[in-house]
């Protein structure tokens, strides 16, 4: 298997708020060996040529020349390349990159000429990038950055998806995972003690180290969770307050209320009111 991958210096005097940590070249080869894996930082994975399959952690997908594919970080992903049509791929690592999904998905893909997208303008950005870091010509860190901006911008731009900031911090795999618990799982009872139970730590340090990472407390997450989709079920739905208080894991209608009024500054049913019209 070809491979060949460039590191960005981290002593570049060029400040953004994502950072390029390196870009990796791929090529096919009767060598060819792909394991899952994961990182602290994302991955935007590039298909240069070819045909394969792509896994994220339970789901597998085709890919071809031209798609792109985007892992959040922590997540447990790898790929797998087609005999008849090798894969070529290129590969950023990103530092403080975080999608946050409306469906809880880890990864975002972008399957070329998809409802008649194209991703050939993207496909500038990689192989600009690449060039540049092979070459390492006056300042090529500060291009690759400037580059990595802009594709991100474009990004988001097809989607309706914003990037998150995570802490220059290395996330643990452990808080990660217990995030991601809550986010599939919001509705049902959940405690301190089993989010701690299931990232595997001591609660006290898990509390700590969550709060570090993410800006809040485990619950304080549930709850804003909670919150977020009781106010898209109030608009989208004509379900009754009772029934969206259960639905999103509030133990009483009244309890529901208090959280929503403290947390949006108005009642459900007036939060329905104004934006129902």
């Amino acid at each position: 298997m070809g491979n060949i991958r460039y590191a960005v210096p981290p002593d570049t005097d060029f400040m953004m708020e994502y950072r390029l940590l390196y870009a990796t070249h791929s090529k096919y080869e009767k060598d060819w060996n792909s394991y899952p894996h994961a990182h602290y930082f994302a991955e935007l994975f590039f298909v240069a040529d070819g045909e394969g399959t792509f896994c994220v952690e339970e789901e597998t997908f085709p890919i071809r020349k031209n798609d792109l594919i985007v892992v959040n970080p922590n997540i447990v992903h790898t790929e797998y390349s087609s005999r008849e049509h090798p894969l070529e791929y290129i590969v950023l690592g990103v530092e403080r990159l975080c999608f946050r999904l409306e469906d809880h998905r880890q990864y975002l893909v972008f399957h070329n000429r998809e409802s008649g997208g194209d991703n050939g303008d993207i496909s500038f950005y990689f192989r600009t990038i690449q060039e540049e870091m092979s070459k390492e010509q006056e300042k090529y860190a500060q291009v690759c950055q400037y580059l990595l901006g802009a594709l991100i911008i474009r990004l988001m731009r097809r989607t309706r998806e914003k990037a998150e900031l995570l802490p220059t911090e290395r996330v643990s795999r452990e808080c990660s995972r217990a995030r991601r618990f809550i986010d599939f799982n919001y509705q049902d009872e959940i405690t301190l003690e089993s989010l701690a139970a299931i990232a595997g730590l001591n609660k006290y340090y898990f509390a700590h180290a969550f709060t570090k990472y993410y800006g809040q407390s485990p619950m304080s997450y549930l709850n804003q969770k909670r919150i977020t989709t009781s106010q898209e079920l109030l608009v989208s739905t004509d379900m009754t307050v009772a029934a969206i208080a259960s639905q999103c894991g509030f133990s009483s209608q009244s309890y529901f209320s208090q959280s929503f009024k403290k947390s949006c500054g108005q009642t459900p049913a007036e939060y329905r009111k104004k934006h129902m019209k």
